[in-house]
């Protein structure tokens, strides 16, 4: 009886797969649940087991692409195996003598070590890689596509002296989660970033002033992110758009200011949310990026503080940052990013002062904010921060600090 084999479905949405290689040879007897072949989808790549014993004829080749239920090797069941021919399955390997089965999982590997699939090849050719160069995960170190998407090029000849270890670890589900926004912003959004530059003279002077009794009075540190967060909910109030998203045909905007603060935490970059900034002071955007903060680092941060910010404020200057761009958070159409403080000389009414400066940038989504609006934003910002008491205090420093 002749029976013929055809390619199962993988999955819904799948209609064709490749042969990624031919696990028995043509002629060879295979027996019932054995792997005979290795096929490729999009998705993943997926064994062919012998629906009968018998032995097999191909009717597609290596790199074939065969559509699903289409027939790709026939399987004579009156056929009978050779004197020679290998077996893998266990439970007829615990038949055999030690030394026999040696020799077959010898003779074994030697056929598949170093080979790789037809998708695998591809990728490895348009790297520059060797096939046998790299070692496969495959069944019997067969290289898979897989292997061939995570091969590195080398570069040039390996030195004769050092170590050259290295290791592999899957990523985290959240690291793996942020990947996949980060790497959606890029592509589903316009986005342009635009730079400017402000003088942390006065600011650094109301805390020079203030910090100890603000801190003896809230229990709480005067830092930065209040002073940014009253310019960004000032600037925000200015031009709208930047406070605002896209649904489809649609843009929402928000009368309201919850700003996404990015933190370092245990397991990666953190992003919790200040709701409704635009009603806190000073001391209560202090008290609630504290509190948010003491759970980020202590994994205690929920989903719900971490979702639904309208824009988000990076602070890259604590590691030291000097410049970048930072990367929207969907469906946010803006982020502002802090760097680092460095004392640059710049020109002052007609003279070269020394002073702390700081360089800002904002990514926006210019499918939804015209650069004007954008360069305005960033400008107020500046100047509220150049500007603190008059533009954020009302002319009246220790009031605002509750002092």
């Amino acid at each position: 009886m002749i029976l013929e084999m055809k390619v199962p479905s993988p999955g819904e949405s799948i209609t064709e797969v490749e042969i990624a290689q031919w696990l028995v040879a043509e002629g060879d007897y295979v027996e019932k649940d054995q792997a005979i072949a290795e096929v490729d989808s999009d998705k993943a790549t997926l064994e062919l087991p012998a629906e009968e014993s018998g032995t097999i004829t191909f009717k597609a080749e290596e790199g074939d692409a065969v559509a699903v239920g289409q027939v790709v090797c026939l399987i004579d069941t009156e056929g009978k195996p050779s004197g020679d021919t290998v077996v893998s399955e266990v439970s007829e390997e615990k038949k055999k003598p030690e030394a026999v089965v040696e020799k077959e999982v010898e003779t074994t590997k030697t056929y598949a070590s170093g080979s790789a699939s037809p998708a695998a090849k591809k990728i490895l050719s348009e790297k520059g890689i060797q096939a046998d160069s790299i070692v496969g995960t495959g069944r019997d170190g067969r290289v898979t596509k897989q292997d061939a998407v995570d091969a590195v090029p080398s570069m040039g000849t390996p030195p004769t002296h050092g170590t050259r270890e290295d290791s592999r670890k899957k990523l985290s589900m959240l690291r793996r989660k942020v990947a996949q926004r980060l790497v959606s912003a890029k592509n589903e959004t316009a986005m342009l970033t635009t730079f400017n530059e402000v003088n942390m003279s006065p600011i650094f002077a109301l805390r020079n002033e203030f910090k100890e009794g603000f801190k003896e009075k809230h229990n709480v540190g005067l830092g930065f992110m209040s002073f940014f967060t009253k310019a960004v909910v000032r600037a925000l109030k200015l031009f709208p758009d930047v406070n605002s998203m896209i649904d489809g045909d649609y843009q929402i905007k928000y009368e309201y200011c919850d700003i996404s603060v990015a933190v370092s935490g245990p397991k990666g970059l953190m992003v919790p949310v200040v709701r409704n900034a635009e009603t806190l002071s000073f001391r209560g955007v202090e008290t609630e990026i504290k509190r948010l903060a003491i759970r980020a680092r202590d994994g205690k941060i929920t989903v719900d503080e971490m979702t639904g910010g309208t824009f988000t404020i990076s602070n890259g200057g604590v590691f030291g940052s000097m410049l970048s761009t930072p990367i929207i958070n969907p469906p946010q159409s803006g982020i502002l990013g802090m760097h680092n403080i460095l004392e640059r000389p710049i020109a002052v009414d007609g003279k070269v002062e020394i002073h702390p400066m700081m360089y800002l940038a904002l990514s926006y989504d210019h499918r939804i904010v015209d650069g004007k609006e954008s360069v305005g934003f960033l400008v107020a910002v500046k100047e509220a921060l150049e500007d603190p008491t008059n533009l954020l205090m009302d002319s009246d420093a220790k009031k605002a600090l509750e002092l």
